[in-house]
């Protein structure tokens, strides 16, 4: 118990460090911006006296070390600053980054339960028919970009001329899933597809592997020589065992979700994460395209110290130990 310990408390000392030095990369990265905040913020006709004067106003004449601990100061006062339509930042994230962990952690759901079913069935029938099949398709899975696939679903199942017409191809109208489920289903369905079915090809393997290795052992032999049903001992503790390594990649797989999710968001048409990051890249908002892409890197670090610690926990051997 005291290695469990130990090894928790290694991941949540580390945790505050590395989005330190996530907030020290992202900020030394959009300094280096072409783009003037003071211009942006007054606009094209502004006289240089303005600018200067709002410059001076919000330390952007200070030294860059000195704006960095500005900057950390009012990150943890919960302010990243303003957009260039005078709205801060911080109310325009907190509006969209709820969807985009929608988005992302419903494609993380559908993709583990594909790759559940799928690599224990391939691996109970390894090197048979459906072991075949399930390999072609995650192959296909696996070669096929999401965006890609997010266009053909829209083509094939979206509501446009020549499609079945059963999905919208755009979201019009963000809804609450406590709103009015039906339409939030129907709005999140095609994302949430076109974000899992690659991540379900990669985590297919990776489950179907570790079955195998599980169902190679001398305990299933022994177990079943004793008379044990063979589906007991799968599902006991074949399954379990099994399971441990897939949980080891899940954190990488969300940043990997996450990441589609920005593109996903555009292509959908989806008020969230990734048409903040195309607005502010169009309209050079330093300080939007720095609190979006600040925001989603902790997160991705977060998921990524959770998904350590749930492999601490659900691991035997090192709870044991």
């Amino acid at each position: 118990m005291s290695q469990l310990v130990r090894l928790i408390g290694r991941r949540l000392i580390a945790l505050p460090l590395m989005i330190l030095g996530v907030t020290l990369l992202v900020f030394v990265i959009m300094s280096f911006s072409p783009s003037d905040p003071a211009r942006l913020a007054l606009g094209e006709s502004a006289s240089p006296a303005a600018l200067e004067m709002y410059r001076e106003a919000n330390g952007l004449n200070d030294p860059i070390w000195l704006r960095y601990f500005t900057f950390l100061g009012g990150l943890v006062r919960g302010d990243l600053g303003t957009t260039s339509g005078n709205v801060p930042v911080t109310d325009v994230v907190a509006h969209a980054f709820p969807i985009t962990l929608q988005l992302t952690f419903l494609g993380l759901a559908v993709a583990i339960v594909l790759s559940a079913v799928l690599g224990v069935l391939a691996a109970l029938f390894r090197d048979r028919w459906v072991d075949q099949v399930i390999r072609i398709l995650t192959v296909a899975a696996l070669a096929t970009p999401s965006f890609w696939l997010a266009i053909l679903m829209i083509q094939w199942l979206g509501e446009i001329p020549g499609g079945w017409g059963l999905f919208p191809a755009l979201v019009t109208r963000w809804v609450g899933v406590f709103d009015d489920p039906a339409t939030y289903l129907r709005n999140i369905a095609l994302p949430a597809l076109a974000l899992a079915i690659p991540v379900a090809g990669s985590l297919t393997r990776v489950v179907r592997t570790a079955m195998v290795e599980e169902l190679d052992r001398d305990y299933v032999r022994t177990a079943v020589g004793a008379g044990i049903p063979y589906p007991v001992v799968v599902s006991r503790n074949v399954l379990r065992n099994a399971l441990i390594t897939p949980i080891t990649v899940l954190g990488l797989r969300v940043g990997y979700l996450m990441g589609g999710a920005v593109i996903i968001e555009i292509i959908f048409n989806i008020q969230a994460m990734g048409q903040l990051i195309l607005d502010g890249v169009t309209r050079n908002d330093v300080f939007l395209v720095q609190g979006v892409t600040l925001v989603v890197a902790i997160a991705f670090i977060v998921v990524n110290i959770v998904v350590d610690l749930l492999y601490v926990v659900v691991n035997p051997r090192i709870r044991s130990i």
